[in-house]
């Protein structure tokens, strides 16, 4: 099993990264694990202490389980995936069953801050974004999905998002093995990446057959 890190600033264009590489290998071969599933839950806040939440900072994501996870997959094992809500800052009850494939592709803004998750990363990327695209994407990302008004979304990315990136992202840059510039627009280095998960794929493919070809005539 090869796992990916895709991180990057938040409204970076890593989603539309992870979604061409998934496209271009085949969407029954790579399993995605959204950082933002791995939010804490604090669905018991007062609807004021919610809108304070820093989701921008590492200690709102529960690291220690995304990385029992990501071990459990490179064993062979399923796993139960949370589902979170940006909406009611909670888990939802259910869950997402997640199967071991041959790539695994990690996507947040935080997966390269912390220590014992880039351990399980074989390969680290980088997808950077000029701020003023980043805080455009934001902005329409809040007013549409998160229920803020255009001052809301605003006033997050100056109080919030701004400092946090520039703390805690961005510097995560010097970790990566793969930057790729322009977001998804980056037809070459999206190409790029997925060639070499089509050369992995096909190696581990090859290695099965082979397996199953000695189990047979053992």
């Amino acid at each position: 099993m090869l796992i990916i890190g895709i991180a990057g600033g938040s409204g970076s264009g890593k989603t539309t990264v992870v979604n061409k590489i998934a496209a271009n290998c085949g969407s029954n071969s790579v399993t995605i694990i959204p950082q933002d599933a791995y939010y804490k839950d604090k669905g018991d806040l007062p609807e004021e202490e919610k809108r304070a939440i820093n989701f921008d900072h590492p200690s709102s994501i529960e690291f220690p389980l995304l990385v029992k996870h990501l071990d459990m997959l490179k064993k062979g094992l399923p796993i139960e995936m949370p589902v979170y809500s940006y909406i009611t800052c909670a888990r939802s009850k259910e869950t997402v069953t997640v199967c071991p494939t041959d790539v695994v592709i990690v996507e947040g803004i935080l997966i390269l801050s912390n220590p014992q998750l880039r351990k399980r990363l074989d390969i680290k990327v980088f997808v950077d974004a000029d701020s003023d695209d980043r805080l455009m994407r934001i902005i329409l990302r809040d007013i549409h999905e998160r229920n803020r008004t255009y001052e809301q979304a605003l006033s997050h990315y100056a109080d919030w998002v701004k400092p946090m990136h520039e703390q805690f992202i961005e510097p995560t840059k010097r970790y990566a093995d793969i930057i790729v510039p322009q977001g998804g627009e980056n037809e070459k280095a999206i190409g790029i990446i997925s060639s070499h998960l089509h050369r992995y794929m096909q190696k581990a493919k090859e290695e099965k057959g082979k397996n199953k070809n000695s189990k047979q005539n053992a």
